[in-house]
């Protein structure tokens, strides 16, 4: 396991999970959502590139399935995908909840964004966006999941923090 990809919606904890998987494992760890997002949340122009770039190292570790400019590619090079698949309400608390402190800490994300409470109201926020985007993301995994083109893959589906934690105890212990 070199090349490791942690997918799911928003609040399942992909970034955790991986960035403990890479540093147990002594692999990269990267963050897709900071080299997506630039300042004021555009995209880096750069970001397919960088990912390219990544991709084509040996070792690494993503907490994303993919913006879907890159899905194929990270796919294609990867040799595991973990698929946390978490219940709704797990999901909505956690988002709540990861949102509700950064918005009242001000906590910056990546590349000096922050998070305001105003920006709830965005569609394409966290919060909103995890409860509206949940089953069409489960959908996509799945179907990805099941798709022969990604044979080639070590393919894990964790359904809850618990089975998560297990998992990673037995294949990368502390």
């Amino acid at each position: 396991m070199k090349r490791v990809l942690v997918g799911g919606i928003s609040g399942t904890g992909k970034t955790t999970l991986a960035r403990e998987l890479a540093e147990r494992l002594g692999l990269p760890f990267h963050e897709m959502d900071a080299l997506y997002h630039g300042p004021n949340w555009t995209k880096i122009p750069s970001f397919e590139d960088d990912v390219a770039a990544i991709a084509a190292q040996d070792a690494w570790v993503f907490d994303s399935m993919g913006y879907s400019e890159v899905r194929e590619l990270v796919w294609s090079r990867a040799d595991t995908v973990v698929w946390l698949d978490l219940s709704r309400p797990v999901v909505l608390r956690r988002v709540l909840a990861r949102s509700f402190d950064r918005a009242w800490n001000r906590r910056e994300t990546f590349n000096g964004n922050t998070e305001g409470f105003r920006d709830w109201l965005d569609p394409e926020h966290p919060v909103q966006w995890s409860m509206r985007a949940y089953s069409e993301r489960r959908r996509q995994l799945a179907a990805m999941f099941a798709d022969p083109q990604h044979a080639h893959l070590r393919k894990v589906h964790l359904r809850t923090a618990a089975q998560a934690q297990r998992w990673l105890d037995v294949v990368a212990p502390a």
